[in-house]
């Protein structure tokens, strides 16, 4: 298995640890780029679903995103792109764990012009990919669908939403049918010393079935900047379901994250 070139992996340890040694004064403005998902910066986040209660089991679980954001262009109109890896650990049919590979997932948001500009808009299409290397951590099915968002950033923070859908369009035909739609409501509340409080639950919902989900958070984190000019994003919210139908959707779970941006033109 190739590993990342010895440049790479240097320039990612300097970025972590900068902060420790050399920050930079880190502004509102700043903050709200750094919690803002239509922020047009090459970003990449390491993100871990720590689910210590699920509902019908008493097994525990745990999914972690590499997570990689790349802005570009197509015919002049801005886009961001994000790429999504998951790695999971679920509970399996003997009761045992079950770990491995789950399927991938993109997003291709065209950012598009505010309501005089109050509000950041984005809207793209949605893919994912039957990439599990296990039946449990995935589908088993090719899937296509939207993905809209609506963010309204202030000086005290940012409060805005992330919509998905999906539908399967081909793959394993004796595996369920795939038509799902996840919304991600979130609310960002700055606080001094670039601390800020945070409440990011996906809700998720299955249409086919009727099964759903609907979590709430509350958490903390912290930002630094470095000289350079990459910011450094780390941050830990519990959230509880506040209602759900149907067994295996989590109870109480951890979200634990570490979200960095890189300028265009920095190391």
């Amino acid at each position: 298995m190739r590993t990342l070139p010895e440049k790479w992996i240097s320039r990612l340890l300097i970025a972590i640890l900068l902060p420790l040694t050399a920050q930079a004064e880190v502004s509102t403005e700043d903050m709200n780029k750094s919690n803002n998902p239509l922020t047009p910066m090459f970003g990449l986040n390491f993100h871990d679903y720590i689910t210590s209660s699920i509902f019908g089991t008493d097994e525990e679980a745990n999914t972690f995103y590499l997570r990689g954001a790349l802005p570009h262009k197509l015919g002049g109109a801005p886009q961001l792109a994000r790429l999504s890896i998951p790695y999971q650990s679920v509970p399996g049919p003997d009761g045992d764990k079950v770990t491995g590979m789950g399927d991938m997932n993109l997003f291709d948001i065209f950012l598009l012009p505010g309501h005089g500009g109050e509000f950041e808009l984005g809207v793209g299409p949605y893919f994912v990919f039957p990439t599990a290397s296990k039946d449990e951590t995935g589908a088993g099915k090719w899937q296509i669908g939207l993905s809209a968002t609506a963010i309204k950033p202030s000086p005290s923070g940012m409060v805005g939403a992330l919509l998905t859908y999906q539908h399967d369009i081909g793959g394993d035909a004796d595996r369920p049918t795939q038509n799902i739609a996840t919304l991600q409501p979130f609310f960002i509340h700055n606080l001094p010393n670039a601390f800020y409080f945070r409440s990011a639950g996906i809700w998720f919902f299955n249409w086919e079935t009727g099964d759903y989900n609907m979590p709430v958070g509350a958490g903390l984190g912290k930002i630094w900047k470095t000289e350079g000019g990459t910011a450094i994003n780390l941050f830990a919210e519990p959230q509880w379901t506040i209602a759900h139908e149907g067994d295996g959707a989590p109870n109480y779970q951890t979200f634990v994250g570490l979200n960095m941006q890189f300028p265009m033109n920095g190391p």
